[in-house]
């Protein structure tokens, strides 16, 4: 079977793979550096003939324009001339400019054009987003010799009054390049030929824009605003372009060349590139690393590495490029032989896999990194995401000023732990117990609530009215209960509650106490909601979103009045506001309550709870012993995180720990006093870092199992990958015996062909804590007199050979300062404060959060900060709301 995809698929993934390569965050050609991110529309005028003038934006549905009288107008070869009244205007109202203008609060109109004179008055209408003459979201005009700007915002009129004007005599009869921006915090430009010639305030949002509005050029919709001249180019951006943009905008000349035509050999060398990317790589990285990576060699062959491909193996290069009949690779997987054994390709696979060695066999990813591939689903995609059960909790607190907490842990159903963390975004599910049970709990929490003096803070009325009174008051409740602005709908559906109430004969208290009940319910307050709608690309996430992304993130709990207001003046999206409002909830003990929580869920440490040692082998175990554990590891963490501020990866050799009496007793160290203290531990090296604490090391079982101990350190600690033993594999643990320690036994495992391509990756992580029994205490000998070790090697995933430690120590130190498990700390934050799995459409972002917290020490903080400020939280992946069916 053969796989092929249309010129437009493999074009649009060419150019996305070019700027995540090239980590370009706009798009400008090559050609005419003009700068286009958040370009909504593009207009040319370059077509020659026709009553259509095309979008060439290629943002979204096209939104083309209709010349209603074509006789009116000339065509150029670069441009239109208006030469007498007419309407060019869209068939349809603009909705992907106004639903992104909405969402930015902010915009860009430019245009190069050329007036037929200084007499048009009116303002005569250039282009307009209006309804009539009286009603419009902006207006770009002439006023004899002035540009007018009329802008619509929550502080000027349904007309766009007070307007922005430049001077007297500013408009020329000749080719000129007019810029109009307004940013979200209502700073209005106005540029002529790439100089800024008029500034001004224009306050309010945006978000009251009409989404019923046509685009129309030359003329306003009731044909009463004509104005004549020349269109050479017309632009309109979400977003205010900087003075820079606006020069490069000019510079770039108003008739830009056309964008390149990709040769047959380039669209083929681009679908290759594509195709390796998508699937080969991950094909690789599943089926193939296991034997065939830097370490492993098997065959002498190494596919983690580009360079290393290149080479082949010891029977020569295994891939010809262009021809798959001669390349060995393909050879041996057409013939079943690759893979030797696990799932086998599919039919598709093996498609795929020919097709991209006959296409050119484009190897390009320098290194590839098993752990990238482990997750397939696409980046960006969960635009809904259930509280947890502590969210949940939190939200309430927050909200109503209730605690809820015994109730909702009695009665809600826990959160699953999923790849590693209990608030993966696909496992957060809600069944009709969840309904019922949220449906209990809105109940006993108004019942808590004094509603009258909660309801004081939205409205002084007391009043059971069903008029606006009422819908504005459901407003500002709603916006706070809900995190963000309701929708006219949803006001008239909750004031329709009080209605309800009144005619019943029912009372103000009681009608508020339902509506507050009905929002407790709502999807909005147990769901965290994003709005998905788009082209398919991405997008900067709303104010409202982003307001809620940073403060679940930080705090597990909903944003404060302050975040709420930043969102409100449309500030937030500010680099220099976000970082000063996550300084600012840094210093909220929620900050440090929430990163707690990050370390229970990465450490598993509820584990403890349900930890059930044999008692004739540890007959001191009880949950008292478990809960010192569960409190040293968790101290320990906010002592390294918050009290001393130091980097992340100093969990892994600080020597020190938090023991109570009992807990000190355990460990064999001498007890300081009553309590949990901090304990010195720089003359005890080998109890330094966490991995040394009870609660991680009872990961080993009763049998200090060095295969689960290993495991840990590979997937937890070195964010390494590894295959799970064959069906039907005995894995029962081997135990001690005279003469043969536990280590004994993983190297006679180690030693057994069948066994070492897996073993031989993470049983020797755990030698060097072999000294330490099934609940972490330290010993010379095991129960059999077997003298123990703590010496070892450590493989670092993706490096070839294994480093040497000869002790607990120095095993402790060699993890703190990898570069690699100081990258898993990054890539376990980020997924906890995302709530959903990595994948390799990640990668880039990840490298530059860890690049930008570890030059400010890499610490929690700077993590944080990075997190927020990247675009895995400023940005979302949209759905394409016109993507044709099976594209």
């Amino acid at each position: 079977m053969s796989v092929r995809y249309s010129p437009l698929f493999i074009v649009t993934r060419f150019f996305a793979i070019s700027l995540l390569l090239t980590g370009s965050s706009e798009v400008i050609s090559a050609e005419t550096l003009r700068v286009t991110r958040d370009l909504q529309v593009f207009y040319s005028f370059d077509q020659s003939q026709g009553a259509y003038i095309k979008d060439r934006s290629g943002v979204g549905q096209p939104l083309d324009l209709k010349i209603d009288h074509p006789a009116s107008v000339e065509w150029k070869s670069d441009r239109l001339q208006i030469l007498k009244p007419t309407m060019i205007i869209s068939s349809a109202p603009a909705v992907k400019i106004i639903s992104a203008v909405q969402r930015s609060h902010s915009l860009s109109v430019e245009v190069w054009l050329k007036p037929v004179d200084l007499l048009q008055d009116g303002p005569a209408r250039i282009v307009s987003l209006s309804n009539n003459s009286n009603l419009r979201n902006f207006t770009l005009g002439q006023d004899k010799q002035k540009y007018d700007m009329r802008l619509r915002s929550t502080s000027t009129s349904a007309n766009g009054i007070p307007s922005t004007s430049t001077t007297d005599k500013t408009v020329k009869t000749t080719l000129t390049h007019v810029v109009f921006t307004r940013d979200a915090y209502g700073t209005a430009s106005i540029y002529i030929n790439g100089k800024q010639v008029q500034q001004q305030k224009v306050k309010g949002k945006l978000s009251n824009w009409d989404k019923n509005y046509r685009l129309i050029l030359a003329n306003e919709v009731t044909g009463d605003r004509p104005w004549l001249g020349e269109f050479h180019l017309l632009a309109l951006f979400s977003r205010a372009l900087t003075p820079s943009e606006v020069l490069q905008n000019y510079q770039a000349g108003p008739h830009p060349p056309s964008s390149p035509k990709l040769t047959k050999a380039e669209i083929i060398a681009a679908e290759n590139r594509w195709l390796f990317e998508t699937h080969i790589a991950p094909l690789f990285a599943k089926h193939c690393l296991d034997c065939h990576d830097s370490a492993a060699r098997k065959g002498q062959l190494d596919l983690s590495l580009k360079s290393a491909v290149l080479k082949g193996g010891e029977s020569g290069a295994v891939l010809v490029p262009g021809n798959s009949d001669t390349s060995l690779l393909w050879k041996q997987v057409h013939s079943g032989e690759m893979p030797p054994s696990g799932d086998s390709l599919t039919g598709l696979q093996k498609s795929l896999l020919k097709q991209w060695i006959n296409g050119g066999a484009n190897w390009s990813i320098e290194k590839l990194d098993p752990a990238l591939y482990r997750h397939a689903s696409p980046t960006g995609s969960y635009w809904l995401q259930r509280l947890t059960v502590p969210e949940y909790i939190e939200t309430v607190r927050a909200s109503v000023n209730v605690d809820i907490e015994k109730e909702a842990r009695d009665l809600l159903p826990p959160d699953l732990r999923t790849d590693g963390f209990s608030n993966t975004a696909y496992n957060l599910n809600v069944d009709l117990k969840h309904i019922e049970i949220y449906a209990r709990l809105a109940e006993i929490i108004v019942d808590r609530m004094d509603v009258l003096d909660f309801a004081s803070r939205f409205s002084k009325s007391r009043k059971l009215s069903t008029d606006e009174t009422m819908r504005k008051f459901v407003a500002d409740m709603g916006k706070w209960m809900l995190r963000g602005p309701l929708s006219d709908r949803e006001i008239s559906t909750y004031s329709g509650i009080a209605t309800t109430v009144a005619s019943t004969g029912g009372n103000y208290r009681e009608a508020v106490g339902l509506i507050i009940e009905a929002m407790l319910q709502s999807p909005r307050f147990i769901y965290r909601i994003e709005n998905q709608r788009g082209n398919g690309g991405n997008r900067p996430v709303g104010a409202y979103e982003l307001a809620s992304r940073m403060s679940y993130i930080i705090w597990g709990a909903p944003p404060d009045r302050e975040l709420m207001q930043a969102a409100d003046s449309g500030r937030l999206q500010s680099p220099e506001v976000a970082v000063k409002q996550v300084q600012r909830m840094l210093l909220d003990s929620r900050a440090r309550s929430r990163s707690q929580l990050f370390a229970s869920e990465w450490l598993h440490l509820d584990r403890l709870n349900h930890l059930r040692p044999a008692s004739h082998k540890y007959p001191k175990w009880d949950q008292i012993l478990a809960s010192d554990m569960h409190e040293e590891s968790l101290a320990f963490f906010h002592e390294i995180i918050w009290e001393q501020n130091r980097p992340v990866a100093d969990l892994f050799n600080a020597q020190f720990s938090y023991l109570t009496p009992r807990l000190a007793k355990h460990y064999g160290i001498k007890p300081l006093g009553p309590g949990l203290r901090k304990y010195d531990l720089t003359a005890i090296p080998s109890r330094g870092g966490i991995l040394s604490h009870g609660s991680i090391l009872t990961i080993g079982g009763d049998d200090a199992s060095m295969v689960t101990r290993g495991l840990f350190i590979l997937e937890d600690v070195l964010r390494g990958t590894i295959k799970s033993p064959p069906a039907g594999l005995d894995i029962t643990p081997i135990p001690s015996r005279p003469g043969m320690s536990h280590r004994g036994i993983a190297e006679q495992r180690i030693a057994n062909a069948e066994c070492s391509g897996c073993h031989s990756r993470f049983e020797p992580l755990a030698f060097g804590l072999e000294k330490f029994d099934g609940l972490g205490v330290f010993h010379e000998r095991d129960q059999f007199n077997n003298l123990l070790r703590e010496d070892g090697e450590i493989l670092f995933p993706g490096e070839a050979k294994p480093v040497a430690y000869d002790s607990c120590a120095a095993l402790m130190n060699l993890l703190a300062n990898s570069p690699r498990v100081q990258q898993t700390m990054t890539w376990k934050i980020t997924q906890f404060s995302l709530g959903r799995p990595l994948t390799a459409a990640d990668a880039r972002d990840l490298e530059q959060i860890h690049n930008s917290a570890n030059k400010a020490g890499g610490t929690y903080a700077s993590l944080i900060t990075a997190i927020i400020l990247s675009d895995l939280v400023q940005k979302t992946r949209t759905e394409n709301q016109h993507a044709e069916k099976g594209e």
